[in-house]
Protein backbone atom coordinates (compact mmCIF):
# COMPACT_ATOMS: atom_id res chain seq x y z
CA UNK A 1 0.00 0.00 0.00
CA UNK A 2 2.79 2.40 0.41
CA UNK A 3 4.89 1.46 -2.54
CA UNK A 4 6.25 4.42 -4.45
CA UNK A 5 7.32 2.03 -7.43
CA UNK A 6 6.06 2.34 -10.89
CA UNK A 7 2.32 2.10 -10.84
CA UNK A 8 0.03 -0.85 -12.46
CA UNK A 9 -1.83 0.55 -15.42
CA UNK A 10 -4.92 1.12 -13.24
CA UNK A 11 -3.33 2.83 -10.38
CA UNK A 12 -2.58 6.18 -9.68
CA UNK A 13 1.22 7.50 -9.73
CA UNK A 14 3.05 9.14 -7.32
CA UNK A 15 3.78 12.76 -8.47
CA UNK A 16 2.69 15.18 -5.74
CA UNK A 17 5.12 16.68 -3.54
CA UNK A 18 4.48 17.99 0.21
CA UNK A 19 4.38 21.76 -1.33
CA UNK A 20 1.25 20.84 -3.46
CA UNK A 21 -0.12 19.00 -0.39
CA UNK A 22 0.08 21.86 1.93
CA UNK A 23 -1.24 23.79 -1.27
CA UNK A 24 -4.16 21.88 -1.08
CA UNK A 25 -5.38 22.14 2.50
CA UNK A 26 -4.79 25.56 2.61
CA UNK A 27 -6.24 26.32 -1.28
CA UNK A 28 -9.36 23.91 -0.56
CA UNK A 29 -10.12 25.51 3.41
CA UNK A 30 -9.39 29.60 2.25
CA UNK A 31 -12.76 29.76 -0.41
CA UNK A 32 -15.51 32.25 0.22
CA UNK A 33 -16.12 31.09 3.91
CA UNK A 34 -13.60 33.70 5.09
CA UNK A 35 -15.71 36.43 3.36
CA UNK A 36 -19.28 35.40 3.98
CA UNK A 37 -19.00 34.13 7.59
CA UNK A 38 -17.70 36.42 10.15
CA UNK A 39 -20.57 38.24 9.92
CA UNK A 40 -23.31 35.85 10.87
CA UNK A 41 -20.51 34.86 13.41
CA UNK A 42 -20.16 38.46 15.01
CA UNK A 43 -24.11 38.66 15.15
CA UNK A 44 -24.22 35.01 16.73
CA UNK A 45 -20.97 35.72 19.26
CA UNK A 46 -21.98 38.91 20.03
CA UNK A 47 -18.87 40.74 20.83
CA UNK A 48 -14.89 40.74 20.28
CA UNK A 49 -14.09 38.03 23.28
CA UNK A 50 -17.02 35.87 21.26
CA UNK A 51 -15.90 36.23 17.82
CA UNK A 52 -12.20 35.53 18.81
CA UNK A 53 -13.06 32.25 20.66
CA UNK A 54 -15.36 30.79 17.59
CA UNK A 55 -12.76 31.59 15.23
CA UNK A 56 -9.55 30.23 17.81
CA UNK A 57 -11.84 27.15 19.09
CA UNK A 58 -12.56 26.68 15.51
CA UNK A 59 -8.72 26.59 14.59
CA UNK A 60 -8.09 24.20 17.07
CA UNK A 61 -11.02 21.56 16.15
CA UNK A 62 -9.78 21.47 12.73
CA UNK A 63 -6.28 21.46 14.50
CA UNK A 64 -6.82 18.43 16.56
CA UNK A 65 -8.94 16.83 13.70
CA UNK A 66 -5.92 17.39 11.16
CA UNK A 67 -3.56 16.12 13.89
CA UNK A 68 -5.11 13.09 14.28
CA UNK A 69 -6.53 11.65 11.11
CA UNK A 70 -3.29 12.33 9.74
CA UNK A 71 -2.36 8.93 11.47
CA UNK A 72 -4.45 7.11 9.39
CA UNK A 73 -3.36 9.01 6.18
CA UNK A 74 0.04 7.61 6.85
CA UNK A 75 -1.64 4.40 7.16
CA UNK A 76 -3.21 3.97 4.45
CA UNK A 77 -1.73 6.26 1.74
CA UNK A 78 -4.36 5.27 -0.88
CA UNK A 79 -7.14 7.22 -3.14
CA UNK A 80 -10.46 7.82 -1.24
CA UNK A 81 -9.08 9.26 2.40
CA UNK A 82 -12.18 9.01 4.82
CA UNK A 83 -13.57 6.24 3.00
CA UNK A 84 -10.54 4.04 3.31
CA UNK A 85 -10.13 4.94 7.14
CA UNK A 86 -14.18 3.99 7.62
CA UNK A 87 -13.88 0.71 5.25
CA UNK A 88 -10.96 -0.54 7.74
CA UNK A 89 -11.66 0.84 11.06
CA UNK A 90 -15.99 -0.09 10.75
CA UNK A 91 -16.57 -1.89 7.73
CA UNK A 92 -17.60 -1.20 3.84
CA UNK A 93 -21.67 0.00 4.92
CA UNK A 94 -20.19 2.61 6.86
CA UNK A 95 -17.68 3.50 3.77
CA UNK A 96 -20.23 3.55 1.62
CA UNK A 97 -22.56 5.78 3.72
CA UNK A 98 -19.74 8.40 3.25
CA UNK A 99 -19.43 7.83 0.02
CA UNK A 100 -23.24 8.75 -0.84
CA UNK A 101 -22.60 12.08 1.47
CA UNK A 102 -19.51 12.93 -0.63
CA UNK A 103 -21.58 12.22 -3.96
CA UNK A 104 -24.40 14.80 -2.67
CA UNK A 105 -22.27 17.38 -1.46
CA UNK A 106 -19.44 17.21 -4.05
CA UNK A 107 -21.33 18.44 -7.13
CA UNK A 108 -23.33 21.13 -4.59
CA UNK A 109 -19.73 22.87 -4.10
CA UNK A 110 -18.39 22.73 -7.12
CA UNK A 111 -21.48 24.29 -8.49
CA UNK A 112 -21.94 27.05 -5.36
CA UNK A 113 -18.01 27.91 -6.23
CA UNK A 114 -18.31 28.40 -9.48
CA UNK A 115 -21.61 30.56 -9.10
CA UNK A 116 -19.49 33.15 -6.88
CA UNK A 117 -16.80 33.21 -9.03
CA UNK A 118 -19.08 34.16 -12.04
CA UNK A 119 -21.40 36.59 -9.87
CA UNK A 120 -18.04 38.24 -8.87
CA UNK A 121 -17.49 38.61 -12.71
CA UNK A 122 -20.15 40.29 -12.95
CA UNK A 123 -18.55 43.21 -10.87
CA UNK A 124 -16.47 44.10 -13.41
CA UNK A 125 -18.63 43.33 -16.10
CA UNK A 126 -22.52 43.12 -16.22
CA UNK A 127 -23.13 39.96 -16.71
CA UNK A 128 -26.88 38.53 -17.03
CA UNK A 129 -28.18 36.06 -14.35
CA UNK A 130 -28.39 33.24 -17.29
CA UNK A 131 -25.06 34.09 -18.82
CA UNK A 132 -23.74 33.64 -15.22
CA UNK A 133 -25.09 30.19 -14.76
CA UNK A 134 -23.01 29.63 -18.13
CA UNK A 135 -20.31 30.99 -16.75
CA UNK A 136 -19.93 28.90 -13.97
CA UNK A 137 -20.23 25.71 -15.98
CA UNK A 138 -17.77 26.30 -18.48
CA UNK A 139 -15.48 27.29 -15.22
CA UNK A 140 -16.43 23.75 -14.36
CA UNK A 141 -15.36 22.34 -17.60
CA UNK A 142 -12.25 24.11 -18.13
CA UNK A 143 -10.67 23.31 -14.41
CA UNK A 144 -11.73 19.96 -14.61
CA UNK A 145 -10.65 19.50 -18.11
CA UNK A 146 -7.44 20.71 -17.03
CA UNK A 147 -7.38 17.99 -13.99
CA UNK A 148 -7.51 15.08 -16.49
CA UNK A 149 -4.50 16.34 -18.87
CA UNK A 150 -2.67 15.65 -15.75
CA UNK A 151 -2.31 15.47 -12.23
CA UNK A 152 0.90 17.71 -12.55
CA UNK A 153 -1.05 20.76 -14.31
CA UNK A 154 -3.48 20.42 -11.74
CA UNK A 155 -1.11 20.97 -9.29
CA UNK A 156 0.82 23.88 -10.10
CA UNK A 157 -2.47 25.31 -10.56
CA UNK A 158 -3.12 25.10 -6.85
CA UNK A 159 0.33 25.80 -5.75
CA UNK A 160 -0.25 29.10 -7.59
CA UNK A 161 -3.56 30.12 -6.68
CA UNK A 162 -2.96 29.23 -3.46
CA UNK A 163 0.21 31.25 -2.87
CA UNK A 164 -1.62 34.06 -4.69
CA UNK A 165 -4.54 34.04 -2.48
CA UNK A 166 -2.67 33.94 0.72
CA UNK A 167 -0.31 36.94 -0.27
CA UNK A 168 -3.40 38.83 -1.06
CA UNK A 169 -5.53 37.80 2.11
CA UNK A 170 -2.19 39.07 3.90
CA UNK A 171 -1.29 42.17 1.92
CA UNK A 172 -5.29 43.30 2.36
CA UNK A 173 -4.69 42.68 6.36
CA UNK A 174 -1.70 44.43 6.61
CA UNK A 175 -3.51 47.42 4.24
CA UNK A 176 -6.56 47.91 6.25
CA UNK A 177 -4.33 48.03 9.65
CA UNK A 178 -1.99 50.59 7.89
CA UNK A 179 -4.50 52.74 6.56
CA UNK A 180 -7.78 51.97 9.50
CA UNK A 181 -8.39 54.95 11.68
CA UNK A 182 -6.53 55.76 14.38
CA UNK A 183 -6.71 56.63 18.33
CA UNK A 184 -10.42 56.71 19.67
CA UNK A 185 -12.02 56.16 15.65
CA UNK A 186 -10.48 52.85 15.59
CA UNK A 187 -13.70 50.54 16.67
CA UNK A 188 -11.26 47.47 17.44
CA UNK A 189 -9.40 50.31 20.21
CA UNK A 190 -13.15 51.48 20.91
CA UNK A 191 -14.53 48.16 21.83
CA UNK A 192 -14.97 46.65 24.66
CA UNK A 193 -14.01 42.77 25.04
CA UNK A 194 -16.94 41.67 27.18
CA UNK A 195 -18.27 38.30 28.18
CA UNK A 196 -18.98 35.74 25.71
CA UNK A 197 -22.23 34.55 24.72
CA UNK A 198 -21.95 30.97 25.47
CA UNK A 199 -25.58 30.28 23.71
CA UNK A 200 -24.48 31.63 20.54
CA UNK A 201 -20.68 30.49 20.55
CA UNK A 202 -21.82 26.91 19.01
CA UNK A 203 -23.87 28.49 16.47
CA UNK A 204 -21.03 30.45 15.47
CA UNK A 205 -18.90 27.36 15.39
CA UNK A 206 -21.01 25.47 12.77
CA UNK A 207 -20.21 29.07 10.43
CA UNK A 208 -16.55 28.54 11.34
CA UNK A 209 -16.09 24.97 10.93
CA UNK A 210 -17.70 25.65 7.31
CA UNK A 211 -15.17 27.94 6.53
CA UNK A 212 -12.22 25.78 7.92
CA UNK A 213 -13.45 22.94 6.32
CA UNK A 214 -11.23 21.28 2.86
CA UNK A 215 -8.31 19.84 4.88
CA UNK A 216 -9.41 16.46 4.89
CA UNK A 217 -9.54 16.89 0.87
CA UNK A 218 -6.03 16.25 0.86
CA UNK A 219 -6.56 12.29 2.33
CA UNK A 220 -8.25 11.57 -0.60
CA UNK A 221 -5.37 12.50 -2.64
CA UNK A 222 -3.03 9.67 -0.83
CA UNK A 223 -2.53 7.13 -3.59
CA UNK A 224 -0.50 10.42 -5.56
CA UNK A 225 1.76 11.86 -2.57
CA UNK A 226 5.29 11.24 -2.82
CA UNK A 227 6.58 9.93 0.26
CA UNK A 228 3.25 9.70 2.21
CA UNK A 229 4.63 8.61 5.73
CA UNK A 230 6.16 11.99 5.62
CA UNK A 231 4.35 14.18 3.79
CA UNK A 232 0.77 13.96 4.46
CA UNK A 233 1.00 14.31 7.82
CA UNK A 234 2.94 17.53 7.58
CA UNK A 235 0.77 19.10 4.68
CA UNK A 236 -2.36 18.17 7.06
CA UNK A 237 -0.72 19.76 9.90
CA UNK A 238 1.25 22.99 8.21
CA UNK A 239 -1.92 23.86 6.22
CA UNK A 240 -4.21 23.93 9.16
CA UNK A 241 -1.69 26.16 11.09
CA UNK A 242 -1.35 28.63 8.13
CA UNK A 243 -5.10 28.55 7.43
CA UNK A 244 -5.51 28.78 11.42
CA UNK A 245 -2.72 32.21 11.03
CA UNK A 246 -4.46 33.96 8.13
CA UNK A 247 -7.97 33.82 9.51
CA UNK A 248 -6.81 35.51 12.64
CA UNK A 249 -5.13 37.91 10.52
CA UNK A 250 -7.92 38.98 8.24
CA UNK A 251 -11.04 38.75 11.23
CA UNK A 252 -8.20 41.22 13.08
CA UNK A 253 -8.57 43.59 10.09
CA UNK A 254 -11.67 43.48 9.84
CA UNK A 255 -12.45 44.05 13.25
CA UNK A 256 -9.99 47.04 13.25
CA UNK A 257 -12.31 48.79 10.13
CA UNK A 258 -15.66 47.78 11.37
CA UNK A 259 -17.19 48.04 14.54
CA UNK A 260 -18.95 44.35 15.97
CA UNK A 261 -22.61 45.96 15.18
CA UNK A 262 -21.62 47.14 11.86
CA UNK A 263 -19.87 43.77 10.90
CA UNK A 264 -22.74 41.39 12.33
CA UNK A 265 -25.15 43.50 10.14
CA UNK A 266 -23.02 43.39 6.76
CA UNK A 267 -23.83 41.77 3.79
CA UNK A 268 -20.37 41.64 2.39
CA UNK A 269 -17.82 41.89 5.05
CA UNK A 270 -14.39 42.10 3.54
CA UNK A 271 -15.81 44.68 0.62
CA UNK A 272 -17.59 46.98 3.42
CA UNK A 273 -14.31 46.73 5.39
CA UNK A 274 -12.05 47.49 2.66
CA UNK A 275 -14.13 50.37 1.39
CA UNK A 276 -13.96 51.85 4.81
CA UNK A 277 -9.66 52.20 4.13
CA UNK A 278 -9.33 52.09 0.21
CA UNK A 279 -12.61 53.72 -1.07
CA UNK A 280 -14.37 52.32 -4.34
CA UNK A 281 -10.98 50.32 -5.07
CA UNK A 282 -11.62 47.87 -1.93
CA UNK A 283 -14.53 46.88 -3.40
CA UNK A 284 -12.93 45.91 -6.63
CA UNK A 285 -9.77 44.65 -4.71
CA UNK A 286 -12.14 42.36 -2.89
CA UNK A 287 -14.12 41.18 -5.63
CA UNK A 288 -10.76 39.94 -7.60
CA UNK A 289 -9.87 38.13 -4.44
CA UNK A 290 -12.89 36.40 -3.80
CA UNK A 291 -12.59 34.97 -7.54
CA UNK A 292 -8.81 34.06 -7.00
CA UNK A 293 -10.13 32.49 -3.89
CA UNK A 294 -12.91 30.65 -4.70
CA UNK A 295 -11.00 29.60 -8.20
CA UNK A 296 -8.47 27.73 -6.11
CA UNK A 297 -10.76 25.84 -3.50
CA UNK A 298 -12.70 24.92 -7.00
CA UNK A 299 -9.41 23.83 -8.65
CA UNK A 300 -8.25 21.85 -5.30
CA UNK A 301 -12.18 19.92 -4.62
CA UNK A 302 -11.78 19.04 -8.53
CA UNK A 303 -8.24 17.82 -8.15
CA UNK A 304 -9.15 15.79 -5.31
CA UNK A 305 -12.78 15.07 -4.84
CA UNK A 306 -13.27 12.30 -7.13
CA UNK A 307 -10.47 10.22 -5.81
CA UNK A 308 -13.06 9.04 -3.64
CA UNK A 309 -15.41 7.48 -5.98
CA UNK A 310 -12.50 6.26 -7.73
CA UNK A 311 -11.62 4.35 -4.55
CA UNK A 312 -15.62 3.06 -4.09
CA UNK A 313 -15.10 1.84 -7.71
CA UNK A 314 -12.13 0.08 -7.49
CA UNK A 315 -13.80 -1.77 -4.36
CA UNK A 316 -16.99 -2.69 -6.23
CA UNK A 317 -19.65 -0.08 -4.39
CA UNK A 318 -19.56 1.98 -7.00
CA UNK A 319 -19.81 1.73 -10.85
CA UNK A 320 -16.74 -0.04 -12.30
CA UNK A 321 -16.27 2.26 -14.99
CA UNK A 322 -15.69 5.16 -12.57
CA UNK A 323 -12.43 3.34 -11.74
CA UNK A 324 -10.71 3.92 -15.15
CA UNK A 325 -7.60 5.62 -15.09
CA UNK A 326 -6.54 7.49 -18.24
CA UNK A 327 -4.10 5.33 -20.30
CA UNK A 328 -2.44 8.44 -21.53
CA UNK A 329 -2.87 11.29 -18.46
CA UNK A 330 -2.59 9.01 -15.38
CA UNK A 331 -5.70 10.41 -13.72
CA UNK A 332 -9.39 8.89 -12.63
CA UNK A 333 -10.77 10.60 -16.20
CA UNK A 334 -14.50 9.35 -15.59
CA UNK A 335 -14.56 10.20 -11.92
CA UNK A 336 -14.00 13.30 -12.48
CA UNK A 337 -16.35 13.62 -15.70
CA UNK A 338 -19.25 11.88 -13.47
CA UNK A 339 -18.94 14.83 -10.91
CA UNK A 340 -18.52 17.03 -13.76
CA UNK A 341 -21.75 16.09 -15.32
CA UNK A 342 -23.53 16.84 -12.04
CA UNK A 343 -22.19 19.82 -10.83
CA UNK A 344 -22.80 21.54 -14.80
CA UNK A 345 -26.76 19.98 -14.34
CA UNK A 346 -26.69 21.97 -10.60
CA UNK A 347 -25.43 25.21 -12.04
CA UNK A 348 -27.60 25.75 -14.78
CA UNK A 349 -30.72 24.70 -12.57
CA UNK A 350 -30.41 27.35 -9.92
CA UNK A 351 -28.26 28.77 -7.01
CA UNK A 352 -27.00 26.12 -4.84
CA UNK A 353 -25.26 28.44 -2.31
CA UNK A 354 -26.95 28.44 0.30
CA UNK A 355 -27.15 24.26 -0.22
CA UNK A 356 -23.84 23.45 -0.20
CA UNK A 357 -23.47 25.42 3.27
CA UNK A 358 -26.44 23.19 4.70
CA UNK A 359 -24.23 20.24 4.61
CA UNK A 360 -21.49 21.10 6.79
CA UNK A 361 -23.15 18.66 9.68
CA UNK A 362 -22.83 16.10 6.90
CA UNK A 363 -19.29 16.42 6.76
CA UNK A 364 -17.13 16.72 10.07
CA UNK A 365 -19.83 13.91 11.99
CA UNK A 366 -17.79 11.22 9.38
CA UNK A 367 -14.41 13.01 10.64
CA UNK A 368 -15.37 12.50 14.11
CA UNK A 369 -15.91 8.88 13.27
CA UNK A 370 -12.72 8.32 11.40
CA UNK A 371 -10.84 9.89 14.47
CA UNK A 372 -12.48 7.14 16.69
CA UNK A 373 -11.18 4.89 14.01
CA UNK A 374 -8.30 5.91 15.57
CA UNK A 375 -9.13 4.04 18.59
CA UNK A 376 -10.55 0.90 16.74
CA UNK A 377 -7.64 0.35 14.62
CA UNK A 378 -5.22 0.40 17.35
CA UNK A 379 -6.78 -2.44 19.70
CA UNK A 380 -7.79 -4.50 15.95
CA UNK A 381 -3.99 -3.93 14.25
CA UNK A 382 -1.29 -2.95 17.15
CA UNK A 383 1.40 -4.34 15.02
CA UNK A 384 -0.11 -2.01 11.82
CA UNK A 385 3.16 -0.04 10.24
CA UNK A 386 2.63 3.92 12.21
CA UNK A 387 5.06 6.16 10.62
CA UNK A 388 3.48 8.87 12.56
CA UNK A 389 0.99 8.53 15.72
CA UNK A 390 -1.29 11.11 16.45
CA UNK A 391 0.02 13.63 18.57
CA UNK A 392 -1.17 13.83 22.24
CA UNK A 393 -2.82 10.51 21.49
CA UNK A 394 -5.42 9.64 22.86
CA UNK A 395 -6.78 12.62 24.60
CA UNK A 396 -6.37 15.03 20.93
CA UNK A 397 -8.67 12.46 19.17
CA UNK A 398 -10.92 12.33 22.07
CA UNK A 399 -11.41 15.85 21.84
CA UNK A 400 -11.73 16.40 18.68
CA UNK A 401 -14.31 13.72 18.80
CA UNK A 402 -16.33 15.23 21.95
CA UNK A 403 -16.04 18.89 19.83
CA UNK A 404 -17.51 17.86 16.55
CA UNK A 405 -20.70 15.89 18.30
CA UNK A 406 -20.84 18.66 20.66
CA UNK A 407 -21.16 21.14 17.70
CA UNK A 408 -23.93 18.59 16.27
CA UNK A 409 -26.08 18.05 19.38
CA UNK A 410 -25.78 21.94 19.84
CA UNK A 411 -27.36 22.47 16.71
CA UNK A 412 -30.04 20.00 17.06
CA UNK A 413 -31.21 22.43 19.87
CA UNK A 414 -30.46 25.75 17.91
CA UNK A 415 -31.26 24.71 14.51
CA UNK A 416 -33.03 21.63 14.84
CA UNK A 417 -34.87 20.99 11.07
CA UNK A 418 -32.19 21.58 8.94
CA UNK A 419 -29.66 19.38 10.95
CA UNK A 420 -32.36 16.49 10.92
CA UNK A 421 -32.76 16.92 7.30
CA UNK A 422 -28.74 16.78 6.95
CA UNK A 423 -28.64 13.95 8.83
CA UNK A 424 -32.21 12.17 7.06
CA UNK A 425 -30.67 12.84 3.77
CA UNK A 426 -27.08 11.03 4.88
CA UNK A 427 -29.32 8.13 6.32
CA UNK A 428 -30.65 7.48 3.20
CA UNK A 429 -27.66 5.95 1.81
CA UNK A 430 -28.70 2.74 4.52
CA UNK A 431 -31.07 1.40 2.06
CA UNK A 432 -29.29 2.33 -1.18
CA UNK A 433 -25.83 0.21 0.25
CA UNK A 434 -28.08 -2.98 0.85
CA UNK A 435 -29.77 -1.90 -3.38
CA UNK A 436 -26.75 -1.86 -4.17
CA UNK A 437 -25.19 -5.02 -2.80
CA UNK A 438 -28.08 -6.87 -3.88
CA UNK A 439 -28.18 -5.79 -7.49
CA UNK A 440 -24.28 -7.14 -7.70
CA UNK A 441 -25.07 -9.74 -6.04
CA UNK A 442 -27.41 -10.81 -9.00
CA UNK A 443 -25.47 -9.11 -11.74
CA UNK A 444 -22.93 -12.08 -10.35
CA UNK A 445 -25.15 -14.66 -10.14
CA UNK A 446 -26.88 -14.40 -13.56
CA UNK A 447 -23.17 -13.63 -15.03
CA UNK A 448 -22.49 -17.19 -13.55
CA UNK A 449 -25.61 -18.77 -14.87
CA UNK A 450 -24.69 -17.36 -18.63
CA UNK A 451 -21.20 -19.06 -18.12
CA UNK A 452 -22.90 -22.43 -17.46
CA UNK A 453 -25.14 -22.05 -20.33
CA UNK A 454 -22.13 -21.62 -22.44
CA UNK A 455 -20.09 -24.05 -21.91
Amino acid sequence: MTTTSPSAPHQLPRKLGLATGVAVVVGVIIGSGIFRVPSPIAAEAGNLTGITLVWVLGGIIALFGALSIAELAAMYPEAGGPYVYLREAYGRPLAFLFGWMWLLTTPISWAAQSLMFAEYLGFFVPIPVPLQHGIAAVLILVVAAANVRSVKLGAAIQNLSTGAKVLAIVGLSAAIFLLAPGGAANPLAAEPMGMAKWSGIGIGLVAALWAYDGWQNLTTLSGEVRNPQRNLPLALIGGVLVVLVVYLLINAAYLRALSVPQLAASKSVATDAATVVLGRAGASLIGALVMLSVFGTLNGSILSSPRVFYAMAEDGLFFRTVGKVHPKYETPYVAIAFIVVIAVIYVLLRDFMQLAEGYVLGVWPFLALCAIGIFILRVKRPDFPRAYRALGYPLIPALFVLATFAIVINSLFTQFWSTIASILITLAGVPLYFLWIWWQGRAARQAKRLSRETR
